[in-house]
């Protein structure tokens, strides 16, 4: 099970694409720029080789407000995958493949992990994510990080999670501006 985020150098993982309002927000775009078409070709592989994804449901809402209604290969395969969404208010998911976890996450996720043989991605989902790390469930943390340092806004890494040592598995450029970094995460 691994987890893909989109970070600012300092881990700001909050309002990437402004939609939240925030004063911080739209640094996806704004900082990504001409590599943002090399980041769209990870995705791309990213999905190609994700047998699920489980999702929360403020982040089930966003991809499929945006790419339910697209065509064409990242489209196709966002639209096709099976799709699981952790929530307690979303009863009728209307993306395609899209399944509605209810209970306890960590334990329903733990399950999901057992039944499934291929790789399970956690796309965006941050809050859940944290979740999940503190509880073992993720093996690897991918992080596409952006060049902007921003002084407020919510961060992946926050008190919550406890210690986590990593191992570096993977560090190269995406373009000239973006980095993508993998690490393995082991259980603490």
């Amino acid at each position: 099970m691994s987890g893909p985020q989109n970070i600012t150098l300092v881990g700001v993982v909050e309002d990437p694409d402004g939609a939240e309002g925030s004063r911080h927000g739209d640094w996806f775009r704004r900082y990504g720029g001409p590599d943002l078409e090399q980041w769209n070709q990870l995705a791309l592989r990213e999905a190609l080789t994700a047998e699920a994804w489980v999702l929360g449901r403020r982040s089930y809402e966003f991809f499929g407000a945006r790419w339910q209604d697209r065509t064409g290969p990242l489209a196709d395969r966002l639209n096709s995958i099976p799709k699981y969404v952790v929530s307690s208010s979303l009863s009728a998911p209307d993306w395609n493949n899209a399944k509605v976890i209810t209970g306890d996450a960590v334990t329903e996720v733990a399950r999901l992990k057992s039944a499934l043989d291929g790789e399970i991605v956690i796309p965006a989902s941050y809050r859940l994510g944290r979740t999940l790390i503190d509880h073992d469930l993720v093996d690897e943390l991918r992080l596409v990080v952006f060049p902007v340092v921003l002084g407020e806004g919510e961060r992946f890494f926050d008190s919550t999670i406890r210690n986590k040592p990593v191992q570096l598995l993977e560090c190269s450029r995406l373009g000239d501006r973006l980095l993508y970094v993998r690490y393995g995460l082991r259980p603490a």
